[in-house]
């Protein structure tokens, strides 16, 4: 299976809001609250892997540096890509605040 953009499976992000229609509002803050976690807990993972393989590499344990090099490349993609993400959940935000009602 594919993975999702960090962490996030594609099956969830394709079920959409008709998934499951009567969810309470509790419970569907507690599935955001859920998948926004584990997110950036997938993000946090590829962090510590990278530090770990660039310190391996410091160290003289490893000589693989395409592979060290291949993992920093995706925790910085992962976290660039949750950086955009928050910036466009903040400007979405910003421009709800804006509205007037």
């Amino acid at each position: 299976m594919i993975q999702g953009l960090n962490g996030i499976s594609p099956t969830l992000l394709s079920a959409g809001v008709h998934a499951k229609p009567n969810v309470s509002s509790g419970e569907a803050q507690s599935d955001f609250a859920n998948t926004l976690k584990h997110a950036l807990q997938y993000v946090n993972d590829t962090q510590i892997a990278s530090n770990q393989k660039t310190e391996s590499l410091a160290n003289g344990q490893i000589d693989n540096l395409h592979d060290v090099m291949i993992t920093a490349q995706k925790a910085n993609i992962t976290l660039e890509t949750s950086v955009q993400m928050q910036r466009k959940v903040i400007d979405a935000y910003n421009e709800i605040m804006r509205m007037q009602v």
